[in-house]
């Protein structure tokens, strides 16, 4: 079941989607050409495609998605009604492809938003046309990754991650996470153009922190070190990728996922020089148009 609300812009249109039975909020522009679905990182939501859906839908039937647990989409408790997996976004991914878009589509995802359209595509290659990854998550403290980490940080992690069960120790790290100067000061460790970490930004990634059960999705997702990782997923594609990746990127190093352009359905690998993690809010003018000739190259 879909329902309209009123847009935050005049350039686009925000709906909702019952998925599960849960509310799932979604953005769309444009009405013909491909179908591309866009999906946002950690933490983040539709919003952060605010400067790609309207050019992109001028071309393109363009839609930005919610996870669940994420923006304005239904947060359940963890482990009743949903996992907060890379798999259950992949399925979510899929079934609105089905239900909503109604047609395969191009699948574009920034940060762990590029694991949730790989394991869309990976899982449910019928509702891919491509896959588009900006600034993959690279998931550094995953189980198998967490060897080729400094002692400390091999020992250190699991603590916190133990300590962030603890309900009211989670919920007083997410309450000091959760301020206007934190996010921005996390943002501007992000970004390298500076001046794209505006006081827009900043409301946008603090609105849903207010939402009932946004601490459980946020707690669940930080001690989530199992799942897959990119390299599992990419060598299974079946639909063509391309990997965009801001050099700058202070949390994912460009240098550690250079290999993936090795992978067969990879066709360009290009590095965004001078971008951060957010490549496509913080340079629009320079991945919009990638994104475009990609889309309509294929």
């Amino acid at each position: 079941m879909i329902s309209s609300t009123p847009a935050n812009s005049s350039t686009f249109e925000t709906k909702t989607w019952r998925w599960r039975d849960f509310p799932i909020a979604y953005q769309v522009k444009g009405n013909q050409g491909p179908a591309v679905v866009l999906v946002h990182g950690f933490g983040a939501s539709s919003g952060h495609w605010r400067k790609n859906l309207p050019v992109l839908g001028e071309t393109c039937r363009c839609y930005a998605l919610d996870l669940i647990g994420f923006g304005a989409s239904a947060k359940p408790t963890p482990g009743i009604g949903v996992d907060y997996t890379f798999e259950t976004w992949g399925q979510q991914v899929a079934d609105f492809c089905r239900d909503v878009v109604g047609s395969p589509a191009f699948l574009i995802g920034n940060s762990i938003g590029c694991i949730v359209v790989l394991q869309a595509a990976v899982d449910y290659p019928d509702i891919s046309l491509g896959v588009a990854l900006l600034n993959c998550s690279l998931r550094l403290l995953h189980d198998r990754k967490r060897v080729t980490l400094p002692w400390h940080r091999r020992i250190g992690v699991p603590v916190v991650q133990g300590l962030l069960g603890v309900k009211w120790i989670g919920e007083l790290f997410f309450s000091q996470l959760a301020k206007p100067q934190v996010v921005r000061k996390i943002l501007l460790q992000a970004y390298r153009n500076q001046e794209a970490v505006t006081d827009e930004l900043v409301d946008l990634l603090m609105a849903p922190a207010a939402d009932l059960g946004a601490v459980d999705v946020f707690v669940a997702f930080t001690r989530y070190s199992q799942g897959p990782l990119p390299e599992d997923l990419l060598p299974l594609l079946s639909c063509p990728a391309i990997i965009l990746w801001g050099t700058e990127d202070p949390w994912e190093p460009i240098a550690l996922a250079r290999e993936w352009e090795n992978f067969p359905k990879v066709e360009k690998f290009m590095p965004l020089e001078g971008l951060g993690h957010c490549p496509q809010d913080e340079a629009p003018e320079i991945v919009n148009p990638l994104l475009q000739d990609w889309i309509l190259s294929h």
